[in-house]
């Protein structure tokens, strides 16, 4: 696992005001504050390519919405995070707030995102409220992000060299790997010649010095 820098720890826990060169989206429950990247504790966001039902039968872009939303609510604004330790990726588990709200409940209460139950039932009773009002995600029976992340995983591991799915791109904007729940992941080709290749986690795609895409406003 990469350790974290000695600014990234002082910072890890900490109040910062977030403007759009220090803010990166990553998706809907993953963000970066000025090279540190966090992991909103016990919530699971619709993926960024995702789309849930809706009421009349159609669908909608549940995953962009949340990002849309995680935005709206962290940009420019003073906010802080805390430090709930480190998972398998490097990320900072966290609880994020702004003005005393707490942006992981916001999220589920508006329906943007599902109580990560499996590890945490903090948010299990928001979930609930937002799941008898109707709210976002909740209009009608949509897949999980676990689910949907498991299904895309699933087929692309059977059409993947050596069941390795995750695509290690490299472009102007440095070695960005794609999962195969990736909004891009069919149009993204693997050139061994040019130095590109496949990897079978993410944890591995990081190791090698590849980042996640980000999806939010400006990337």
């Amino acid at each position: 696992m990469r350790l974290l820098t000695l600014a990234a720890l002082l910072l890890a826990a900490c109040s910062v005001k977030v403007s759009a060169d220090q803010l990166h989206v990553v998706d809907g429950d993953t963000l970066d504050v000025a090279g540190v990247r966090y992991r909103l504790h016990g919530i699971d966001a619709p993926e960024a390519g995702q789309k849930c039902k809706n009421s009349k039968g159609g669908e909608w872009a549940c995953g962009k919405a949340a990002i849309t939303a995680l935005e709206k609510l962290v940009l420019g604004r003073q906010l802080h995070c805390d430090n709930r330790g480190v998972d398998d990726y490097d990320r900072i588990i966290a609880v994020c707030s702004v003005a005393g709200q707490d942006v992981n409940e916001l999220l589920v209460a508006s329906g943007l995102a599902w109580a990560f139950r499996r590890y945490s039932k903090d948010y299990a009773a928001t979930e609930d409220q937002a799941r008898q009002a109707g709210k976002g995600i909740w209009q009608a029976p949509s897949q999980t992000a676990w689910d949907y992340r498991a299904e895309k995983w699933l087929v692309a591991e059977q059409e993947s060299p050596e069941g390795c799915p995750i695509k290690g791109n490299i472009s102007k904007n440095g070695k960005i790997y794609h999962a195969p729940w990736s909004p891009w992941y069919e149009k993204t080709k693997v050139s061994l010649e040019q130095g590109e290749r496949w990897f079978c986690n993410e944890a591995e795609a990081l190791k090698a010095g590849w980042r996640a895409p980000y999806w939010g406003r400006g990337n």
